[in-house]
């Protein structure tokens, strides 16, 4: 049996498997972004829950950050103040007395849309997921491709209109929600989705370039659960990126939905 979780941004999801191939029904909470040890008293009376007085063999999940060479501790959530620099794995395993196992919850959630979702069968998927923040992970062959530090595309450089910000200061949930004052599934202004789909293509059009894909997998809330005009996402994306390259990647949306990152997770082991 596994314990598997998933904490971005905005909620928690856990989750057990049972024999390894198939996740049941995930419990979901509000993350306490600015108090880490109510996240873990959270996440403890959730897996008790769960588990119903049974040991997990292991706990694998993603966190919503950069985290440390021994994927131990956050060094940086903007969305997660209060975790960073906590001893995420210590604190885990000091509860459980079982191995835990810590990746970056964009890297997991592409894992997991690689082998069991819309980039499945693929030998080089980007995914890319813009919810409260922005994230992706190139997998090749059905891994997380090797890196010396994570990936981090929310935090490219993007200049429009004179403007230099990050894309994720501009297409990301928490952007749309400073910059309008609603939520991204409130927003009903075709102007804005145009705008902001017109901003993601810049973005995407770079991760192309530096990764070549075989598909490119978009996932997230913002792309999932809005107004967000995918076709016309895909059209401006075509356009840019057939004048470098020869061909166009698969464009598809993530299949899996809010569960593609505990499946990441159950994948994980593989890896």
């Amino acid at each position: 049996m596994f314990l598997l979780f998933d904490i971005g941004g905005t909620r928690m999801r856990l989750a057990v498997s049972k024999d390894g191939k198939e996740i049941g029904e995930p419990k979901i909470a509000s993350t306490p972004q600015d108090d880490f040890e109510q996240g873990m008293r959270i996440f403890q009376e959730t897996a008790k829950e769960l588990l119903r007085g049974e040991k997990p063999e292991s706990i694998i999940g993603g966190l919503a950050g950069t985290l440390n060479r021994e994927h131990a501790v956050l060094l940086r959530a903007p969305h997660m103040r209060g975790w960073v620099e906590k001893p995420v794995k210590k604190v885990l395993e000091d509860l459980f007395s079982v191995p835990v196992v810590l990746e970056n919850d964009a890297a997991l959630a592409g894992l997991g849309e690689a082998t069991k979702g819309a980039g499945h069968g693929s030998g080089i998927v980007a995914y890319v997921t813009v919810s409260t923040g922005v994230g992706g992970v190139r997998i090749v062959n059905g891994k997380i491709d090797r890196n010396a530090g994570g990936f981090e595309i929310g935090h490219q450089i993007i200049n429009y209109d004179g403007e230099i910000r990050t894309l994720e200061e501009y297409v990301s949930g928490s952007a749309l929600l400073r910059r309008f004052a609603k939520k991204p599934e409130d927003i009903t202004d075709p102007e804005i989705w145009e705008e902001t789909a017109c901003l993601l293509t810049h973005g995407i059009h770079n991760t192309i370039l530096h990764w070549s894909p075989e598909v490119l997998v978009l996932g997230g809330a913002l792309i999932l659960q809005s107004h967000f005009p995918f076709e016309s996402f895909i059209k401006h994306l075509t356009k840019h990126v057939l004048q470098v390259l020869p061909f166009v990647p698969k464009i598809k949306k993530a299949e899996l939905g809010d569960v593609s990152g505990l499946y990441g997770a159950l994948t994980y082991p593989q890896h």
